[in-house]
């Protein structure tokens, strides 16, 4: 399918099922954290998947090629991002599998209603700072820091919107891993599976790939650690494996 790319947009190989997608050039673009969950999450034939603040429609995309998901939805609040988003699953002439919903994840339940979804997963804002910015509005602000919804709305909604025994999964920053595990057993979503990524081997975790089971047994596993490069530049082999090269 042909494709017009607007003003500062361009078309990205995403290297697997021939899918490609459209970003900004001085925008917000997704990066390994969205790579890393499409690969951490599980979804099986014929399940329902609900991406919260999906973006450009990222992991979605990559889910739809991953998995034998019978129907993916990703939900955005912002327009420009929500359209752009559109144009890359129509590029991909995978409207038959993904659609891309505008709305607020604050009324993701309300949008879908309960118990709609078998997944949820979320890449939300890392940063509860967001008093400082300059330009609040501003993509890059809303994609990293919580401007328009916070970690508890993310698990809140997403915990609703789950069918009962339906999981979520998250990444986000080791540094807020209590409030997250807290947050998530308050609204009766338990903890199942945690992975941590490290940017080398000698290096402090900087991501947290995270499985709740909503309704589930209080019973958690901790998995061995991502390790991204061998060295600068070079990523490691389990890299290479989920990005599907």
């Amino acid at each position: 399918m042909k494709i017009e790319l607007k003003e500062n947009e361009r078309l990205d190989d995403l290297q697997r099922n021939g899918l490609k997608i459209i970003q900004k050039t001085d925008g917000f673009c997704f990066g390994m954290d969205a790579v890393l969950l499409s690969g951490f999450a599980q979804v099986k034939p014929g399940e329902t998947v609900l991406d919260l603040g999906t973006g450009t429609g990222i992991i979605p995309l990559l889910l739809s090629a991953k998995t034998e998901g019978k129907r993916f939805v990703g939900l955005e609040i912002q327009e420009a991002v929500a359209e752009m988003a559109e144009r890359s699953v129509a590029f991909n002439e995978l409207e038959n599998k993904i659609q891309i919903m505008r709305g607020d994840i604050k009324e993701a339940s309300r949008i879908f209603g309960s118990a709609s979804f078998d997944v949820v997963t979320a890449n939300p804002p890392y940063m509860n700072d967001a008093h400082g910015l300059k330009n609040p509005t501003e993509v890059k602000a809303i994609s990293r820091h919580e401007v328009l919804c916070t970690l508890e709305d993310v698990i809140r909604e997403g915990t609703k919107v789950l069918k009962p025994g339906g999981r979520m999964y998250m990444v986000h920053r080791p540094h807020r891993l209590m409030e997250i595990l807290g947050t998530m057993k308050s609204f009766k979503l338990e903890p199942k599976r945690m992975k941590f990524v490290h940017p080398f081997q000698d290096r402090d975790a900087n991501m947290v790939l995270i499985e709740a089971v909503r309704g589930g047994g209080s019973w958690m596993k901790v998995e061995p650690p991502v390790i991204v490069y061998e060295s600068p530049g070079v990523y490691t082999e389990e890299i290479y494996r989920v990005y599907g090269y």
